[in-house]
Parts: structure tokens; C-alpha cells; sequence
């Protein structure tokens, strides 16, 4: 049982990581003759507000908001598809806590899930940042609010862009689901729409441990609880659709309670043909 637990908490801590290394390298600005413009040969500094900027650089210019949502797309279907073990793989705490809410995971599982979850996305980012040219170095892939967004405007787009993403995984759950096979591919789709809407407000985070890792390893946590509150409570909204509504699982808040304290009294392993993923 412990080798098990074991297996699966470094399979989440390895997911997470790769996912999300991947993804934030896309949102690097690196030097090109797009962005120099009319002065090929100027050369690129930081600005003291750690942006991007030459003779012809518009300072505050960001990535393509098109590439950097089919990288975190790509990134997060293919590591879902790969790194499946038993039930799944954990990439997000948000979607963590909704399968929690749904008592699909114990407590206990989905404490060291989400340890472990942000442990990779520390790793990543600190890897990231080592292996980038200062240059070009910037604000990586840090969750920041643009100009004119208001914290609770802010707190609104990733709460919904989050529900409509953990709905999307609560609809692979089903093994007799027409997703269910399809799973990697509709999150991967999912995550993919997520960041095109969101980009412009946030950057797009969906996913706490993707915006902790960054703001630790830069020590910028300005409004950092906008992308813990937004994506856990889209979350629990969507979970909250898919088994109240949508799907009813219980008939009363008597049969809630007694299958949230069987839950807690067992070893919550994945069931099989489950997909805990993301």
C-alpha cells in the first residue's frame, strides 16, 4: 500500500512539473525580428519593470496568447495520456479539490495530491528560470492582472473559465461516456479554450499550483489569491453541477454524509476506468 501511494504521489509530482515546464516556456518572449521591427540590429534589455524592450519594442509586449494556449492545450493532453497510472494523473489542485467535493479522492489522498502538485510546479519554474537567459528572462510565466482588470473582474473570468474546464473532466469520468476514451483530447481542448478567453484578463491560470510556482520562485505574490479562489471555486461549482443537477448521485444531504464518512474511513485508491485527471 505504500509502494502504491508512493507511486502515485510521484506520479503527480512528475506530471505536474513536465505539464507545466513545458507550458510556461511558451509564454518566454524571445528575441525576433518580428518584434525588432525597423532595428534588427538593436539589442534587448529589461526594462526595470522586468519587461521586454529594444528601440522598436512597445514595452509590455506579451507572447502570442494563440501559441501559449496550445502549448498548456498539447502540454497538459499529452502528459494526461502518458503518465496515466491506475486512475489517472493530478495536475491541478482545483480539479483535486472538486473530485474531492465529489468524494471521488479521500482527504487524505487529496492533501498529498495537491503537495505534491505544487512541489512539481515549484520544480518547474525554478528550472525554468535557471535555464533562461537573463536576458529574456522577465516575469516567467507569472499570473498578473492587465491593466485596467479589477480583482473581482479578475476573479469572475477564472472562476468561469475553470468551471467550464473541470465540467469537461467530470464528463470523462463515466466509463460509459462517449469522452471517456476521448479523455486526454476534451481536456486538452478544454485547457486550450480556457486560455483564449482568459489570457487578456490574467494570463490564464486554471490551475493554482501553475500560478504558485512562478510568484514563488520570483517572490511576487501580488493578488495571488485571485488564482486560488477563482479556479477552486469554479471548481466546486462544476462539480457541484455535475452531481446535483446534471447527474444526481445522492438523494439527500444524509446520503452525502455517509458516503463522505465511507470515504474518509477508506484508503481512496482510483477506481478502475476512472480518469482522475488534470
Amino acid at each position: 500500500m505504500r509502494s502504491c501511494s508512493s507511486t502515485y504521489k510521484r506520479g503527480r509530482r512528475a506530471g505536474t512539473g513536465i505539464f507545466l515546464f513545458a507550458s510556461l516556456a511558451s509564454t518566454l518572449l524571445w528575441q525576433t525580428d518580428e518584434f525588432r521591427g525597423a532595428n534588427p540590429g538593436a539589442s534587448w534589455t529589461v526594462s526595470a519593470t522586468h519587461t521586454l524592450a529594444s528601440p522598436a519594442v512597445v514595452i509590455g509586449a506579451s507572447p502570442d496568447p494563440v501559441r501559449v494556449s496550445l502549448a498548456f492545450g498539447i502540454s497538459v493532453a499529452l502528459v494526461s495520456l502518458c503518465l496515466r497510472s491506475g486512475g489517472g494523473v493530478h495536475l491541478n489542485p482545483a480539479v483535486t479539490l472538486a473530485l474531492l467535493a465529489g468524494l471521488r479522492v479521500s482527504p487524505l489522498r487529496a492533501v498529498l495530491y495537491v503537495l505534491s502538485q505544487l512541489g512539481g510546479a515549484l520544480m518547474a519554474s525554478a528550472v525554468l528560470l535557471g535555464v533562461t537567459p537573463e536576458a529574456i528572462r522577465g516575469k516567467t510565466g507569472i499570473n498578473e492582472l492587465s491593466p485596467g482588470v479589477c480583482e473581482y473582474q479578475a476573479l469572475c473570468v477564472e472562476m468561469f473559465v475553470t468551471f467550464q474546464f473541470v465540467l469537461c473532466v467530470f464528463a470523462t469520468l463515466d466509463p460509459k461516456s462517449a469522452l471517456h476514451k476521448l479523455a486526454p483530447l476534451a481536456i486538452g481542448l478544454a485547457v486550450t479554450l480556457g486560455h483564449l478567453v482568459a489570457i487578456g484578463f490574467t494570463g490564464c491560470s486554471m490551475n493554482p499550483a501553475r500560478s504558485f510556482g512562478p510568484a514563488a520562485v520570483t517572490v511576487n505574490f501580488r493578488s495571488h489569491w485571485v488564482f486560488w479562489a477563482g479556479p477552486c471555486g469554479g471548481a466546486v461549482l462544476a462539480c457541484l453541477m455535475h452531481d446535483l443537477i446534471l447527474f444526481p448521485r445522492w438523494g439527500g444531504r444524509k446520503e452525502w454524509l455517509l458516503e463522505m464518512r465511507a470515504s474518509c474511513l477508506r484508503d481512496s485508491r482510483p477506481q478502475p476506468g476512472t480518469r482522475e485527471t488534470e
